[in-house]
């Protein structure tokens, strides 16, 4: 990634598994649920630090975390906090086959996941997932997929990409003018060609293809995608483009698009606070306020969530 990456939740020093699990299961035992405990909890400690809780509490106990927790939490805090429980591999990948499952493909949530992902991510994804699914990854999408999206997509899961490696100034420029001859300068546009470079390179390579290409064309690939080619294509190829020049930007869009507008789509904000917490939540949140001159935290507290579920995710967040 071009930028450093600021985690909002990094675990916590002199972390203690049984202490932890004994301090949630007395949040949920006997009368009432103790809500505010359980997120002071797991909003704090690190996904590995929640998977030695979960085996302490198993152990001390003989019973399982995730479904004590599914029995006394309800709605979208218990999306939250079963989110937070699950290892991040595991639990996009139930995300990937939620997408794809019956009628209809949700897209966005393809894209969301797949086209910003670095190329050893997407790789412990393919793997969990036929180990959780007994299905390659690759097979079920190209079954609810199809066209130049569907090529993309596979290209991206059956590890096209390069390993990140020191840009070559030169390659660049050729691959620069490859995407120009296939796009502006011609009738027509040529797919393939978007598909094959911005699926195979590697992210560093990519950064300077797209600088080459604002001297070749005078305007940036992402503008030109966005004028020559249209539907889910359009959105996963910008989403690639984007997270390699600035993928915080393009989850603080993400994340506007999901708290703004008619209802708020929950699926995508618990899964995007989630499983970025851990990685770059907090340059979203920083460019979040940039580019909208409201705070993250603002935008969600005087949204539609509220109550526990608003708490959690504001704890995601972390202080303005």
């Amino acid at each position: 990634m071009a930028y450093q990456r600021a985690p909002t939740v990094v675990g916590v020093p002199n972390f203690n598994a049984v202490e932890d699990a004994a301090a949630l299961r007395a949040a949920m035992k006997g009368f009432g649920t103790d809500e505010q405990a359980i997120i002071d909890i797991l909003t704090t400690r690190s996904n590995m630090q929640r998977q030695a809780i979960s085996q302490a509490f198993t152990r001390e106990y003989g019973r399982d975390l995730i479904e004590d927790l599914k029995s006394e939490l309800g709605g979208h805090f218990e999306d939250v906090i079963v989110a937070l429980m699950t290892p991040p591999e595991e639990y996009l990948c139930q995300e990937l086959h939620r997408c794809m499952e019956g009628m209809g493909t949700d897209e966005d949530t393809l894209v969301e996941i797949l086209c910003t992902r670095t190329k050893p991510e997407i790789a412990a994804i393919v793997d969990t997932y036929e180990r959780l699914y007994d299905r390659p990854l690759a097979e079920h999408m190209c079954s609810e997929t199809s066209g130049d999206f569907r090529r993309l997509l596979t290209l991206i899961v059956v590890g096209a990409r390069a390993d990140e490696a020191p840009a070559d100034p030169e390659r660049a420029r050729e691959l620069a003018q490859e995407l120009y001859d296939a796009g502006e300068a011609k009738w027509g546009t040529d797919e393939e060609v978007f598909n094959r470079i911005l699926a195979h390179e590697s992210f560093a390579q990519l950064r300077q293809i797209f600088e080459e290409y604002k001297n070749i064309a005078g305007r940036t690939v992402e503008q030109a995608i966005k004028a020559e080619i249209d539907g889910e294509l359009k959105d996963a190829l910008s989403a690639i483009v984007e997270c390699v020049e600035d993928a915080a930007g393009w989850f603080a869009r993400r994340l506007r698009r999901a708290v703004q507008g008619a209802g708020t789509d929950d699926r995508a904000l618990v899964r995007i606070l989630a499983t970025r917490a851990e990685v770059d939540l907090d340059n979203v949140k920083l460019e979040y306020e940039k580019l909208f001159d409201k705070t993250l935290q603002s935008d969600i507290s005087q949204g539609e969530t509220s109550g526990d579920y608003k708490r959690a995710l504001v704890a995601l967040i972390g202080p303005a």
